[in-house]
């Protein structure tokens, strides 16, 4: 304990050796540069902090394929309609061929002519299959593709009505086996050669059909085909 006597001067001790401190460490200070200072606090601010790991963002592929194909393939992927808002879209080469965008997808069945030797769409256009008689003008849209040509064809809604056993035959010719099966408001992707074959192993051709279980109730559900041809088939 301290004594009368004592406790004013050890009070004033205690107060000229915080002012001491108080100016040293202002004269230190002072000849520390700014930039340090602040490089010091951001460092203190960044104890704790994990890093946060990101996955790198995935490269995307033409057609939106998960994964690429080959420098020596073309892409392609058919996307049949879905409900009443999806429309069909058929891609090539990372080219939209046909779809909403284009402005050039309508009811019934879409087709896409591709030149197989350049990669290069030669026409594309739909055949509504509800109303009006244009299964004899898909026939000779399709008569016309010429030799050595891709030819991808979808529905959109509805594509089977007005479609006739004549052009059924014709597109069976081509390779499909499902056209026959096709009922209303089926959904149908196909691609096949004209003058030429396709590999076996890649996928062609795919169907379902429209029923009240699927996500649209009668509407028809989306389905599609993607896969990737050897460019040296011809």
């Amino acid at each position: 304990m301290w004594s009368r006597g004592q406790c004013p001067v050890k009070l004033a001790g205690l107060f000229l050796a915080s002012l001491a401190a108080w100016y040293l460490g202002y004269l230190f200070a002072g000849h520390i540069p700014k930039d340090m200072i602040t490089f010091s606090v951001a460092n203190l601010q960044d104890i704790g902090n994990k890093p946060v790991l990101r996955p790198p963002v995935p490269k995307r592929q033409k057609c939106d394929h998960w994964s690429p194909c080959s420098p020596g393939s073309y892409s392609y992927r058919i996307l049949s309609g879905g409900g009443k808002a999806k429309l069909a879209k058929i891609c090539f080469e990372d080219d939209l061929l046909i779809s909403k965008e284009k402005g050039n997808v309508g009811r019934g069945i879409n087709i896409a002519i591709v030149n197989y030797r350049t990669g290069k769409v030669i026409s594309a256009h739909f055949f509504d299959m509800w109303e009006g008689d244009h299964s004899g003008e898909m026939m000779t849209f399709i008569k016309n593709a010429p030799e050595g040509s891709l030819l991808l064809m979808v529905t959109q809604d509805e594509g089977s009505t007005r479609l006739k056993n004549d052009a059924k035959k014709l597109v069976e010719e081509l390779g499909s086996k499902q056209i026959w099966n096709i009922k209303f408001r089926s959904s149908w992707a196909f691609i096949a050669a004209k003058g030429f074959k396709l590999p076996d192993d890649i996928q062609k051709e795919k169907i379902i059909h429209s029923d009240k279980n699927n996500r649209y109730s009668g509407w028809p559900a989306e389905i599609q085909i993607e896969g990737c041809i050897p460019r040296n088939l011809i």
